[in-house]
Order: structure tokens, then C-alpha cells, then sequence
């Protein structure tokens, strides 16, 4: 061996590097996903004695696909999400006196409150979803995400026709 970067001189007797570089640089693709091939199935997760913030941000990772290998950025490649219990959702210290939920009518001085306490009681699956929706992308893709996801208050939903994977968080 001459010059010190002429692999072909070398004998037989050893393995040829070029195809040891291809097969090992083949097998390293990038996964890019689009819509026709994503593989998107249905979990349940179920909410009861569990932190609002911590199973709300569970959801959505795995509602964004970032619990996949095959994460791919500008594509809804996560799983549906059913999310049953949410009236036995917790929230810690004094958050359900102090929690304060705003929301605007749209007219002028339309400003609106409530407390996590008074959203509890009127539609306890109403926290869980804007905890949720606060966690997602703010763009066409996050309007997208946002329907990948169904609360139900009790144990029952109708959506056992799909199969739904039990998870637990």
C-alpha cells in the first residue's frame, strides 16, 4: 500500500469497505412521513386522579407523534386520543379557587371568567381540552390536531368500534 488512501490495494483477505460504508449508511435513512403513509391507530387514556397538566401534556405529545420513531414535524402522524374520567381530573394547592379561565364574547368589555372550580361544574371536559389545545401548535396543523382528541366526564365513550388501545400515563 502506497499512498495511504487507495483502499483497492488492499487484499482480499480483508472486507471491502465501500460496501460495508453503503449497507451501513443505507440502512440510515431519514423517515419522512405524508399523509398516505401514516399509520395512525386510537388510544384511551384515562384521566382519573391524574395532575391536569402532566396527562394534558402526555396527550399532546402523543397527539403530535412524538412518541414515534417515525416522528415527522409538518405532519399529523400521532394517534387518536380518547380521554375518559376527566370530571376526576386533580389540580394541586389552591387552583381551583385561583385557577382563572378568560375568554372574550367578542363584543366590546365582552371579557368573561371563570374559575377552575365553576368550569368543573358546568363541563369538566372543558379543562382538560383547553389544557390540551394551549399545548399544541398554533397553526393549521394544531386546528387539525385538535380533532384528534375526544374528553368523555365518565368511563362509558362510543368509540369502541375503532379498537382503542388502553395506555397508561
Amino acid at each position: 500500500m502506497t499512498s495511504g488512501h487507495n483502499l483497492s490495494n488492499i487484499s482480499d483477505s480483508h472486507f471491502d469497505f465501500k460496501t460495508f460504508v453503503k449497507s451501513v449508511y443505507l440502512n440510515m435513512k431519514t423517515i419522512s412521513l405524508n399523509v398516505n403513509t401514516v399509520d395512525k391507530k386510537w388510544v384511551v387514556v384515562d384521566a382519573a386522579n391524574q395532575s391536569l397538566g402532566r396527562i394534558a401534556a402526555k396527550v399532546a405529545s402523543i397527539l403530535r407523534g412524538k412518541t414515534k420513531p417515525t416522528f415527522t414535524p409538518h405532519v399529523d402522524c400521532g394517534d387518536n386520543v380518547i380521554i375518559i374520567n376527566a370530571s376526576k381530573v386533580k389540580l394541586t394547592g389552591a387552583k381551583w379557587d385561583q385557577k382563572i379561565y378568560y375568554h372574550h364574547t367578542g363584543f366590546p368589555g365582552g371579557i368573561k371568567s371563570a374559575t377552575a372550580k365553576e368550569m368543573r361544574e358546568k363541563k369538566p371536559s372543558g379543562l382538560l381540552q383547553k389544557a390540551i389545545q394551549g399545548m399544541l401548535p398554533k397553526n393549521r396543523l394544531g386546528r387539525v390536531l385538535a380533532g384528534n382528541f375526544r374528553v368523555y366526564d365518565d368511563s362509558k365513550h362510543p368509540h369502541t368500534a375503532q379498537n382503542p388501545e388502553i395506555i397508561s400515563i
